[in-house]
Formats: C-alpha cells, sequence, structure tokens
C-alpha cells in the first residue's frame, strides 16, 4: 500500500518525507488557502521534496475551464496529477488527460457507480472520502470493498485512493479493504508507529542496557 500526505504544509511533507514512508502527495485548494500561500509555487514547492505523484486540483468546474487549468498545473513539475471533481465535466476532462497521456485523480466518490465512470474515464486514482461517509453514518469501508471488487472484476487499472482518512484505524481498515493508496495528515502518519507496549517494551530494554554498564563502540 501507498502512503501520501494530504497537506500543503512544507513542513509537514518534508517531515513525512524524511521518514521516507510518503510515496506522494495529495493537495486541495482549501489545504493550500489555509497555508496563505501561493497555489502555483506551493504545487512546485511540493513536488520538489517529494518525488512521487502530487496531486494539484482544478478549480474550474466547466469542462474548458478545467483543460486551461490542467494545462497550467500539469506544466509546474513532472510529478503532477491533475485532480478533478466526480461530476460529468470532471469525467469528460479526465478521459480527454487521459488520451494526452495525463495522469489524473478523481476526486470527492460517494458511490460504486461513480467509481466505475471514473474507471471508464481512465483515471489513475478515484478518491473515496471514507471520512465524509462516516460522518453522515454510511459505510465508508464498504464503499472501499465494493469498489475494489468492481475493479477486479473487469480489470480496471485504475487505483483506489482511500481519502478522508481521520485515524490509524481506518488505513489498516482500507488496506484489508484492498486500497492501494491511503492519503492521510501528518499526525495520521505519526501515530501510526505508536504502540503502548512498543512503548513499555522499548523503555524495559533502555534500563537493562544503560544498568549493564555495555557500549556499542
Amino acid at each position: 500500500m501507498k502512503f501520501f500526505i494530504d497537506s500543503a504544509n512544507l513542513a509537514h511533507i518534508q517531515t513525512a518525507a524524511d521518514t521516507g514512508m510518503a510515496d506522494g502527495a495529495t493537495t486541495n485548494p482549501t489545504l493550500i488557502a489555509k497555508e496563505g500561500a501561493d497555489f502555483k509555487s506551493r504545487i512546485r514547492a511540493i513536488c520538489q521534496i517529494l518525488l512521487g505523484p502530487v496531486s494539484a486540483e482544478v478549480a474550474a468546474t466547466d469542462y474548458d475551464g478545467m483543460m486551461r487549468e490542467a494545462d497550467i498545473l500539469a506544466a509546474l513539475a513532472p510529478n503532477v496529477v491533475i485532480k478533478l471533481p466526480l461530476t460529468r465535466d470532471g469525467l469528460r476532462a479526465c478521459k480527454s488527460l487521459t488520451m494526452r497521456s495525463v495522469k489524473t485523480n478523481v476526486t470527492l466518490c460517494f458511490s460504486v457507480n461513480q467509481a466505475l465512470l471514473a474507471a471508464k474515464a481512465g483515471a489513475t486514482y478515484i478518491s473515496p472520502f471514507i471520512g465524509r461517509m462516516d460522518d453522515i453514518n454510511l459505510d465508508g469501508m464498504q464503499l472501499i470493498k465494493d469498489i475494489r471488487q468492481v475493479y477486479d472484476n473487469y480489470k480496471f487499472q485504475t487505483e483506489i485512493l482511500a481519502a478522508s482518512i481521520r485515524t490509524v484505524n481506518h488505513v489498516s481498515e482500507a488496506a484489508k479493504a484492498g486500497a492501494d493508496v491511503a492519503t492521510m495528515p501528518l499526525k495520521v502518519l505519526e501515530d501510526m508507529y505508536k504502540h503502548p507496549l512498543t512503548d513499555k517494551g522499548l523503555d524495559a530494554f533502555t534500563k537493562d542496557w544503560q544498568e549493564s554498564g555495555a557500549t556499542i563502540e
């Protein structure tokens, strides 16, 4: 499973990159606006930190506008992935960009039918939003499982990118459900390292080592 960092904060992205666990990043206009950064400059900076895919989202909602913005974003760096909304025009833009060999991430997916349309449009990634479904008492993880079944049935190459991840349990459950990628904030990635028994065991090992007086030199 690949891990992407869902952030536009350069310090967070650098920290994730330094761990060696970050395979790419996802952004959106909201995340970049929170940083008070210039959109294009921030995407370029993220692409310099991470060599893997970096999703940059269009702001336009019509086909022609999406295509114009996609050309601008794709020119920023070779690892930019164009993020598109799961709408009629978004899927039309996805199909056109796929025909040009431009990678795409179709976002805001909440149903199997939507995921099926994105795969038929040639999307590189489909982004089902787990957390947002959980917020309204729908089973986001079941959606991952259902998309996995449909994609496997028809040998679609679109990768399932589990998005709107809020907890470490979301990550492990998405992995078991067959998601290809999980995109998460830095806090969730950091929490994945933690377990009370690991801390307890390390404390015991450290105490025993110090009492032994031994060194590794």
